[in-house]
């Protein structure tokens, strides 16, 4: 009987944290948003003081001024001031982060080619957050074996955690653990991105470019499909290719309101 009680209680528990994703997916979150958040202005302070930052100021004028374009186009709930660091690092990656935080490796500027092929990276990653991906990836494993470990790092306790949660939040790369976003979180993420680069005045059809730059780089190294949680450069390409009329029409509204982004 206790054990029926508890069954319900934790199912009542999951029902009442269930949220809707901006593309209708039911989503499980536990936590409020300014818990996420602060999890995310630490990790993002730690990256600043374990990695080195790019101080070229033509490169940061440049970068800002394509994630500044993107952000501008968020509905006013979303609206904060982001913060954007540009690290030296020759990935070709990038990410955003719950609490208004945007990095850049200065190995993408070379894979991103043009300013409309970096706002696909930013404008996805910005569509994490959107999303409530991290809060959803915490919420997982909350509702898992690492919950318990998971608890006791949000109560203070860190028993070497910090790594995991940094991944959690997205920073998987960045911190040596390969956890990424679900298959289902990166397509979502690919369509809410596409729409707000089109929205901010980049041509959404360089979203295709990008991957196939980022294909080419990748090379023979890219895993097969079924083993990673990411679609293959392939299936990304072939599912922005079916979003870009839409994107288009959002795109041809932002040139003709004067939208234009001048970065260089």
């Amino acid at each position: 009987m206790r054990r029926a009680l508890i069954a319900v209680g934790l199912f009542a528990v999951v029902l009442t944290a269930c949220e809707t994703s901006p593309l209708g997916r039911r989503q499980l979150q536990f936590f409020p948003d300014d818990q996420v958040a602060e999890m995310g202005v630490a990790s993002y302070q730690q990256l600043k003081e374990q990695q080195p930052v790019d101080d070229n100021p033509q490169i940061n004028s440049y970068v800002s001024c394509v994630a500044l374009a993107i952000t501008e186009q968020l509905d006013p709930s979303d609206q904060q001031d982001w913060e954007v660091t540009v690290f030296e690092d020759e990935s070709a990656n990038a990410f955003a982060l719950p609490g208004g935080k945007i990095g850049v490796h200065s190995g993408l500027l070379r894979v991103a080619e043009t300013p409309s092929q970096l706002a696909t990276v930013i404008g996805h990653e910005v569509a994490h957050v959107l999303a409530e991906h991290s809060n959803e990836r915490l919420s997982t494993a909350y509702a898992t074996n690492a919950g318990l470990q998971l608890i006791q790092v949000l109560a203070g306790e860190r028993m070497g955690q910090q790594q995991e949660i940094m991944a959690l939040l997205g920073l998987g790369a960045q911190v040596g653990i390969i956890l990424p976003f679900s298959r289902t979180q990166e397509s979502e993420a690919d369509v809410l991105g596409l729409e707000l680069m089109a929205r901010a005045g980049f041509d959404p059809r360089e979203s295709v470019t990008l991957w196939q730059n980022m294909g080419a780089a990748a090379g023979a190294g890219a895993p097969p499909e079924f083993l990673s949680t990411h679609p293959s450069h392939g299936t990304r390409i072939e599912n922005l290719q079916a979003q870009i009329p839409k994107a288009m029409r959002y795109y041809e509204q932002a040139v003709a309101a004067g939208r234009r982004p001048k970065c260089q």
